[in-house]
C-alpha cells in the first residue's frame, strides 16, 4: 500500500468542481491511502469526503517563512508519497514541487504543467474549461475518469432540519446576491426587483431566502428576503450545501455557492457578465444553467424571472 497526495487549496467553487477528480483518483488507488492537502476553510469539510483517508492542513503562510515551510515539507515528506496529484495548479503548488520532487514527470507529479499536450502552452491550455483540464490531466497520468466531468458535491451536506424548522422552510427560492468586494463586476444589481416579481407572480407559494457568508450578514439586510442564519452566525459550508440541495431554485452571481449548486444537482441559474464564460468555469449542468449579458446592469429582472418561471411555475 502506498500513500497518495492530492493538493487542493480552494476556493469554494473550485472545491466543488474538484470532487469528481478526487473521486476518480481515489477509485484508481483503492489499495492506497489517499491524503489531501488543503487550507483551513476546507479542512473540516474534506474530513467528510468518503474518498479521502487523511486531510493535511496547509496554513499557506509566506514562502519567506522558512520555519513554517520547513515544518510543512517535513510533515509531507514523512508520508513518503509515491504520487502527487496537483489539482490546484498554482504557483504555490508548483513551488512545492520544486522542493519535494524537482525533476518529477507526470508519473510522479501530476499537474497541468507536467501533462500539457505536446506543443501547447499552459496559457493556451488554461483557456479550456476547468473540468476538461482536470480530465485531460488525470487521463494523461493514467487515471480512468468516470466522475471528473460530473462532480458530485452531495457528500458535503449536513442535517439542517432544526434550521429549516425554525424558519419554517418548505418551498423556497434561494438567492446569492453577494460577491467578494474586489469582484464587483460579478454582482447583478436587481435582486430586490426579482424578489418583487417572484412574490407577485407566485402568490407567495415560495419563500425567498438568502444565506450570507460571515462578512455578508450586514449587506443581507438590504435584500428583501428572509436571512437564514444559525444562531445569528453564517451557515457553514455543509449547512449551506444542505440548504441549497433542499431548495426549489437558486439564483446566484458567479460565486462559490453557484458552483456548489451546480454540483449538488440542484435547479438554478447563475448570472454572468463579461468577466468570464459559463463554459470556461464548467458551471452548466443538467439542472443548472447560466444567463450571460455583456453588462450585468443591462440584464433585467424580468428576463431572469422569465427563465426561472419556466422551470418552477
Amino acid at each position: 500500500m502506498s500513500n497518495i497526495l492530492i493538493i487542493k487549496h480552494g476556493s469554494l467553487g473550485d472545491i466543488a468542481q474538484a470532487c469528481g477528480a478526487i473521486q476518480d483518483i481515489s477509485e484508481n488507488h483503492k489499495e492506497d491511502e489517499v491524503h489531501l492537502l488543503t487550507t483551513k476553510p476546507y479542512f473540516d469539510l474534506f474530513k467528510k469526503n468518503p474518498h479521502i483517508s487523511n486531510v493535511i492542513l496547509d496554513k499557506r503562510l509566506s514562502r519567506l517563512n522558512l520555519i513554517y515551510l520547513y515544518l510543512l515539507m517535513k510533515s509531507i515528506k514523512k508520508y513518503n508519497f509515491s504520487k502527487v496529484y496537483d489539482l490546484q495548479n498554482s504557483s504555490r503548488s508548483a513551488f512545492y514541487k520544486k522542493i519535494l520532487f524537482p525533476k518529477a514527470s507526470k508519473d510522479i507529479w501530476s499537474s497541468t504543467e507536467t501533462s500539457l499536450p505536446e506543443g501547447t502552452r499552459k496559457e493556451d491550455f488554461d483557456k479550456d474549461s476547468v473540468l476538461f483540464r482536470f480530465d485531460y490531466q488525470l487521463k494523461s497520468s493514467g487515471i480512468n475518469t468516470n466522475h471528473t466531468l460530473h462532480p458530485d458535491f452531495s457528500w458535503s451536506s449536513s442535517d439542517i432540519s432544526q434550521i429549516k424548522s425554525y424558519y419554517q422552510l418548505d418551498k423556497y427560492i434561494l438567492l446569492f446576491p453577494f460577491c467578494s468586494p474586489h469582484l464587483t463586476s460579478k454582482k447583478w444589481p436587481y435582486y430586490n426587483e426579482l424578489i418583487s416579481l417572484i412574490k407577485e407572480k407566485s402568490d407567495n407559494k415560495f419563500k425567498v431566502v438568502v444565506a450570507p457568508g460571515p462578512n455578508e450578514i450586514k449587506e443581507a439586510s438590504n435584500i428583501n428576503a428572509l436571512c437564514i442564519l444559525d444562531n445569528g452566525k453564517a451557515l457553514d459550508i455543509s449547512q449551506l450545501a444542505a440548504l441549497i440541495k433542499d431548495s426549489s431554485f437558486v439564483v446566484a452571481n458567479d460565486t462559490g455557492p453557484a458552483h456548489m449548486t451546480a454540483h449538488l444537482g440542484s435547479k438554478g441559474i447563475a448570472l454572468f457578465g463579461s468577466h468570464t464564460t459559463p463554459f470556461k468555469v464548467s458551471i452548466e449542468r443538467e439542472n443548472f444553467k447560466a444567463i450571460q449579458a455583456p453588462e450585468l446592469s443591462k440584464l433585467s429582472a424580468e428576463k431572469v424571472f422569465e427563465r426561472l418561471s419556466k422551470i418552477i411555475f
